[in-house]
C-alpha cells in the first residue's frame, strides 16, 4: 500500500504545470540537442551529447518524481471544510512570539510546497506539528535550534 502524501489545492497545480513544462517543452528541447551532437560524430569525446543526456537523464526522473507524487497525494481543500479556529493542514496560523511579541503568518503545507520566504510551512516541521489540533488563543511551545520559543495562536484561517 502507498502512502498518501497531503497536498494543498496550489502545490497540486504547481506540480501538474511543472509536469507539463517538462513533457511539452523541456523533453522536445532536450531531445532536439541530443540529435544535434549526435550529427557532430564521435560520441565519446562529445561535450555537447553527454551534456544533453545529463539533462535527460535530471528531465526524466524529475517527471517520475512529479507523476509519483501526484499518483499519491491526497489533495485537500481547506477552503470546503467547515470554519472553525482549529488549527489544521492548509490552514493559515497568525502567531505572537511570546519573548519579542512579533507576528508571523504561516500556511501548513506539503513537504513539496514548503517555503518560508512566501511563509508556508511543512507539516512534518517542529513548529507545524506543535500547531496542529491547536486553537485560537492556545500557547504552543515549539523546539527550535536555538532552544524553546512559546507563540500564541492569534488567528487561524482556511484561505
Amino acid at each position: 500500500m502507498t502512502q498518501k502524501v497531503p497536498m494543498t489545492v496550489t502545490g497540486a497545480t504547481r506540480l501538474r504545470a511543472e509536469l507539463l513544462e517538462l513533457k511539452t517543452v523541456a523533453r522536445p528541447r532536450i531531445t532536439a540537442a541530443i540529435a544535434e551532437a549526435r550529427a557532430h560524430g564521435d560520441l565519446k569525446e562529445n561535450a555537447e551529447y553527454h551534456a544533453a543526456r545529463e539533462q535527460q537523464s535530471f528531465a526524466e526522473g524529475r517527471i517520475a518524481e512529479i507523476e509519483s507524487k501526484l499518483a499519491r497525494a491526497q489533495i485537500i481543500d481547506v477552503t470546503t471544510l467547515p470554519a472553525s479556529d482549529k488549527v489544521v493542514f492548509g490552514s493559515t496560523v497568525l502567531l505572537r512570539a511570546e519573548d519579542s511579541e512579533e507576528e508571523r503568518r504561516y500556511q501548513i503545507v506539503g513537504e513539496d510546497e514548503a517555503n518560508i520566504k512566501e511563509g508556508k510551512i511543512s507539516f512534518s516541521s517542529p513548529i507545524a506539528r506543535a500547531l496542529i489540533g491547536k486553537s485560537t488563543d492556545d500557547v504552543v511551545d515549539v523546539q527550535t535550534p536555538g532552544g524553546i520559543k512559546t507563540y500564541e495562536i492569534r488567528d487561524v484561517q482556511y484561505l
